[in-house]
């Protein structure tokens, strides 16, 4: 770690040195953007906002631009970070994360004007900034929820404050520097992006209260978002998924098992959209588990089940209520898990997998660790009926696997989720694999759905009347 923050200070120190910045602009540590009080980082990101709306939309186009190429640059270097600091997911996984993140979030190109003409004249429609966003970063995502929060917030043109999660604090702060030496190289303003280097569900509760703040971005779990929108002020909220994949007798069995397990184990299960629990027809339910274990899946039986429920849910959940996860375990290794309750796996195990009764905690728990119930029913229409009630009406996201087009159609209809992905892995449904553009900030609770540039701004209608209508 030490080793890898010293290569980005490094960094940061040069372009500090070449761009003469005064020395109320960093701290002692030189870490751009990065302040030891909640009130100084606001008060700098509004100062930067006022000096960023000077600035030509080409410039902002070029700083968009050289935030993706400088995330790129440092793209192995954060995802290392991220795993070593907060202990989630698998570094790999990561780097293809972010990849996505920085190549397909919408910049610039996303704030499309629009115009109406007609006898009485021309009314055009600009997309405006809010101003100064408060955003709070879970630590599931560290990395690439304030990258790709940063590109669509600053592409809109405002500036923003970080609250990140406190146990991913070191690696936001070396992001936060790293997007200010990409913004001012490319004629931007020191401190548009800020966060502080102690964050604390009162810092972010301060954030909220900030009288600077125009709006709030939330990512995270229900509580904090609760909080947010009791804080007067327009709230986005990413809040909780329990998304299920529902597979039926009409579906490609082998594709089906590869694009689960895919999904379910990648980046150990940490991003809200994976695959949380599987509801199968009974008449391929066998079939879909024998193909699951040729793609890295392990099957749970007997004694295991009990045992690794035991470990992993410290509250459990049943139909209408959710359950909780056990910390420990969640974004931990297959095999780690697995070791814990006495069983050795082969290293190369991405997830368990155990068949259980409709009833089960797990399948009415977020997990976020790659442990997978799988319950099987009697036709296609009982599972759709039990994936709705699990997913808890979190609108967020879920998956069928099927090539009966009235059944995949009244599944969509019935989730009414944020994301539905029709055959493929769940990260389909973000760009990977699939059409559209990503984000990892999926606003279900508040309805923007999956963010982009233009919901981080406000829409501003201009009329002239009577004039420049030619026709």
């Amino acid at each position: 770690m030490d080793n890898l923050e010293q290569n980005i200070r490094q960094l940061v120190e040069e372009v500090i040195k070449s761009m003469n910045l005064p020395s109320t602009s960093i701290n002692k540590e030189k870490k751009l953007g990065v302040f030891s009080n909640l009130n100084m980082a606001v008060e700098a990101s509004d100062i930067a906002f006022k000096e960023f709306t000077k600035i030509s939309l080409e410039t902002r186009k070029k700083i968009i631009a050289n935030i993706r190429k400088t995330s790129s640059e440092y793209n192995e270097i954060l995802s290392k970070m991220a795993h070593e600091e907060t202990g989630l997911g698998r570094w790999e996984d990561k780097i293809i994360k972010n990849t996505l993140g920085i190549d397909k979030t919408p910049g610039v190109e996303d704030i499309v004007p629009e115009t109406y003409t007609d006898d009485n004249g021309l009314t055009l429609i600009e997309r405006a900034p809010f101003g100064v966003i408060g955003s709070i970063t879970p630590s599931t995502n560290s990395t690439i929820t304030i990258i790709s929060n940063a590109i669509g917030m600053v592409a809109a043109g405002n500036a923003v404050v970080f609250n990140p999660h406190p146990s991913a604090k070191k690696v936001s702060a070396s992001i936060i520097s790293l997007l200010n030496t990409a913004i001012i190289e490319a004629g931007g303003p020191v401190n548009l992006v800020t966060c502080i280097d102690e964050p604390t569900i009162e810092s972010a509760k301060e954030l909220m209260a900030h009288k600077k703040i125009a709006i709030m971005v939330v990512t995270g779990g229900p509580a904090v978002v609760k909080t947010a929108m009791n804080s007067g002020k327009k709230v986005i909220g990413a809040g909780p998924g329990n998304p299920p994949v529902v597979v039926d007798e009409t579906a490609n069995i082998p594709k089906a098992a590869k694009d689960i397990v895919d999904g379910a184990s990648f980046d150990n299960n940490v991003i809200c959209i994976c695959e949380k629990e599987v509801i199968v027809v009974e008449s391929v339910a066998d079939r879909l588990k024998e193909e699951m274990k040729k793609h890295g899946a392990f099957e749970l039986t007997g004694d295991q089940i009990k045992k690794i429920t035991e470990l992993v849910i410290c509250d459990p959940g049943g139909p209408g209520h959710e359950g909780a996860a056990e910390k420990t375990y969640v974004g931990k290794n297959a095999d780690f898990i697995a070791k814990a309750i006495g069983l050795n796996v082969p290293s190369t195990t991405r997830l368990l997998i155990c068949e259980v009764d409709r009833n089960h905690p797990l399948v009415w728990t977020e997990q976020l660790m790659p442990v997978m119930p799988i319950v099987r029913v009697k036709d296609v229409d009982t599972a759709i009926d039990l994936a709705v009630d699990c997913e808890h009406g979190f609108r967020h996201t879920a998956m069928m696997h099927s090539l009966n087009i009235e059944k995949l159609t009244k599944m969509a209809k019935a989730m009414n989720c944020s994301i539905f992905i029709k055959n493929g892995p769940s990260y389909a449904g973000l760009g990977k694999g699939g059409a559209g553009f990503a984000s990892f900030t999926i606003a279900s609770p508040t309805g923007e759905g999956v963010t982009r540039a233009r919901t981080f701004s406000r829409e501003r209608r201009c009329t002239l009347v009577d004039y420049l209508r030619i026709i």
